[in-house]
């Protein structure tokens, strides 16, 4: 593997994309080209958390909230109440 594969695998590495016999290749051919791959793979890192505090998250849609809101609701009417112990409450579904 020549440097610039190597640059290429290291963006790879460092989102976690490589297979295991990827990951061993990698690792030796890190050690041979020594530090300035360390110094390459640290800049990917670097890169990589920048790009990753830059995101926005992504809002949730009404869809999916009144989804996961009728989920709950269903749990509740199929789930016996239950009080802080653990203990079924006695309820009109449980008489």
């Amino acid at each position: 593997m020549n440097f610039e594969e190597f640059q290429n695998q290291s963006r790879l590495y460092v989102i976690g994309a490589l297979e295991p016999e990827e990951m061993e290749e990698f690792e030796r051919e890190c050690k041979k080209f020594g530090k300035k791959a360390e110094d390459f793979v640290t800049q990917c890192y670097v890169s990589h958390e920048a790009f990753e505090l830059s995101l926005r998250p992504a809002k949730a849609s009404a869809a999916i909230k009144e989804r996961l809101m009728s989920m709950v609701r269903e749990r509740k009417q199929v789930t016996p109440a239950r009080n802080a112990a653990g203990v079924p409450l006695m309820t009109a579904v449980t008489k």
